[in-house]
């Protein structure tokens, strides 16, 4: 059985710049495949898709959006035309209805960054069929918990669940800095705090994480990009084991951490 995943897909320029976690996700897809099996399909809950309720893309090949401005023209040059699976989608609607979560299913929407991004680095053939799933920024995290369980059954299906953004998201003081500038101290006390409170199985904390983490509201000022880490949490069920994959920081301020729930 796969397991979920939770990548931080940090700045677009992480696709086309050397890091420490632009190698990692370039090693990701054979790591999967060589400890657990090839995904039949990949299903992304990305932070750069909000909508008012859970929503799934249903095409036959995903254009790739890019939804960011001000980068180098060789950023709006990539593209990942990865199928899609209008059949997994109307699945997945189904699986969500089951759950009494009020679902839609959009037939036109493509890939935004927090999905082709990554998948570029790990997947970059595009030859495996990709859906997305919005979030529901206005509802916090633990309806993201429930949106996560609602879909656990993907799981025994060969699909690999992956929440997408950002382990930190202080964007205010992203200008400016360079890639490989020192971690500020807030953002290690943060990222401490919710590393252990995921090994430990602390879920009551990590769902009152604005209350109780150090710097909380300071880290993630609006919450979507730390939302998709609990749709991967929910979807790998309550018994899962926690592995942190990668742990780095971009531009002083970005921790672009992953975990595998396993």
């Amino acid at each position: 059985m796969l397991p979920t995943l939770f990548l931080s897909h940090g700045s677009p320029m992480l696709a086309v710049t050397p890091a420490p976690a632009h190698d990692f996700l370039v090693g990701l897809g054979s790591a999967i495949e060589a400890r657990w099996e090839r995904p039949r399909a990949i299903l992304v809950a990305s932070a750069h898709w909000e909508t008012e309720a859970p929503t799934v893309n249903a095409v036959a090949v995903n254009d790739t959006i890019h939804d960011f401005y001000g980068f180098p023209p060789a950023l709006y040059r990539l593209r990942y035309p990865a199928p899609g699976d209008a059949a997994l989608a109307e699945h997945v609607s189904d699986l969500l209805c089951a759950a009494g979560l009020e679902s839609a299913v959009d037939r036109q929407r493509g890939l935004d960054h927090g999905a082709w991004a990554p998948l570029l680095l790990a997947w970059p053939n595009a030859d495996i069929p990709v859906l997305q799933l919005s979030v529901q920024s206005h509802l916090g995290p633990a309806h993201h918990l429930q949106l996560g369980k609602a879909i656990a059954a993907l799981r025994n299906e060969g699909v690999l669940v992956i929440g997408s953004g950002s382990f930190t998201h202080d964007l205010r003081r992203f200008r400016g800095q360079d890639i490989d500038a020192p971690e500020t101290p807030d953002v290690t006390a943060f990222a401490d705090w919710m590393d252990a409170a995921l090994r430990e199985g602390r879920r009551c904390d990590l769902l009152t994480y604005r209350h109780k983490a150090p710097y909380a509201a300071q880290q993630h000022p609006t919450e979507e990009h730390l939302l998709p880490l609990f749709v991967a949490l929910g979807a790998a069920g309550d018994s899962a084991v926690v592995e942190r994959l990668h742990t780095s920081a971009n531009y002083s301020i970005l921790r672009i951490d992953a975990y595998a729930f396993v």
